[in-house]
């Protein structure tokens, strides 16, 4: 995302309503790498519904929900502290979910590895913004 994406989303992380003051370069940091991952979750779990394992549907949901989440972010206005939390749960909950089916796949299939991968760090990303918004 480039610079002036990030200031426009400083500015309106900033001005909403409800959400108390925060570190906006370690909120925006969090966020970036959120919806980074995001992104490449979607991909992931997209390329691994492909593959016809029974993960499919799985990857299917998780990619679903990752895109959700990446949506959310990038429209800040509008979310509260308590959505927003209830949002990375979801994301995170979907992606542990995908994430275990995978692995079952993983020595035999590379784009299931990937796929359980890209679940973990989205976890871990969405985990970094609720820390951030937590420390606020």
């Amino acid at each position: 995302m480039d610079a002036m994406m990030m200031n426009a989303m400083s500015e309106d992380m900033m001005s909403m309503e409800g959400m108390p003051a925060m570190d906006m370069a370690a909120m925006t940091s969090a966020a970036q790498a959120c919806m980074d991952t995001c992104a490449a979750c979607e991909q992931a779990c997209t390329v691994c519904s492909t593959q016809m394992m029974d993960c499919a549907p799985s990857c299917m949901n998780c990619a679903d929900m990752a895109g959700t989440m990446m949506r959310a972010m990038l429209r800040m206005q509008g979310m509260t502290p308590a959505s927003m939390m209830s949002m990375l749960d979801a994301c995170m909950a979907m992606c542990q979910t995908c994430m275990d089916m995978c692995m079952m796949h993983a020595d035999s299939s590379p784009v299931c590895k990937m796929c359980a991968d890209a679940c973990r760090a989205c976890m871990d990303a969405c985990m970094a913004v609720k820390d951030a918004m937590a420390a606020a």
